[in-house]
């Protein structure tokens, strides 16, 4: 009797492994690159502190700890800023990748998945935070235009006229929001309500979901290349 295969590893350590493998399909030389960063952010930390501490048992320890942490610190921001890179060139164009980057906002918002679908597979993402509701929509522009149009009245009945309602297209074309700037788009949204108004608009809009039957996403809603990536860089 054969044994069982072994588990997918879990944890840091793996969700850095597979960030990296992810990230290298793009970045052929990562691996050189973040070596050399490692070397001469700890030669120039080691530099500056001998100079400072002097060269004497004591002040060299400090350095060489001040030293590996200073590299081990820059090389994972570089590798972190080259695995969301990585992450949009592979995920932009394939559906759903929306989706799947809208969910690295942090606390404070509130992330509904295609709340509204069409057969041609143009999807519409809801955002529920202090700006208020914000739609986000993927697909063919026109479409998703229409799309967006009819979930702007229909959301607009549910919430009053108090709370902004933001639409935003995600893709290259003219008007659109490309994939890697869409969460930075929409932190940039001022906050015009408040925590407890954000409580009330989400008690409402679960009567709105309720009354529609629940719209599936695509097969494949987040693209595999940015759920790895996707945990690394939340921790």
């Amino acid at each position: 009797m054969s044994s069982p295969a072994p588990a997918a590893p879990t944890g840091r350590i793996a969700q850095l492994r597979s960030a990296y493998t992810m990230t290298k399909r793009t970045q052929p030389r990562l691996g050189l690159l973040l070596v050399a960063v490692f070397v001469l952010s700890a030669a120039a930390m080691a530099t500056v502190s001998l100079l400072i501490l002097g060269v004497w048992w004591l002040g060299i320890v400090i350095s060489a700890i001040l030293a590996l942490t200073t590299a081990l610190l820059v090389t994972m921001i570089v590798f972190g800023k080259r695995a969301e890179k990585s992450m949009y060139q592979q995920a932009e164009g394939q559906l759903g990748a929306g989706a799947g980057a809208l969910q690295m906002l942090r606390r404070g918002w509130d992330v509904k998945p295609a709340v509204a679908f069409t057969k041609q597979q143009d999807v519409i993402h809801r955002l529920v935070g202090r700006p208020g509701v914000v739609l986000v929509g993927e697909g063919q522009h026109a479409r998703v235009k229409n799309l967006l149009g009819a979930e702007v009245k229909k959301h607009r009945r549910i919430v009053g006229d108090g709370v902004p309602i933001t639409t935003l297209i995600v893709g290259r074309g003219e008007g659109e929001v490309p994939l890697p700037d869409l969460v930075k788009r929409v932190k940039k949204l001022k906050k015009a309500i408040k925590p407890a108004q954000q409580t009330d608009v989400l008690y409402k809009l679960k009567a709105l979901d309720a009354m529609r039957p629940a719209a599936p996403m695509p097969r494949g809603p987040v693209p595999t290349s940015m759920k790895g990536a996707r945990k690394m860089m939340r921790g």
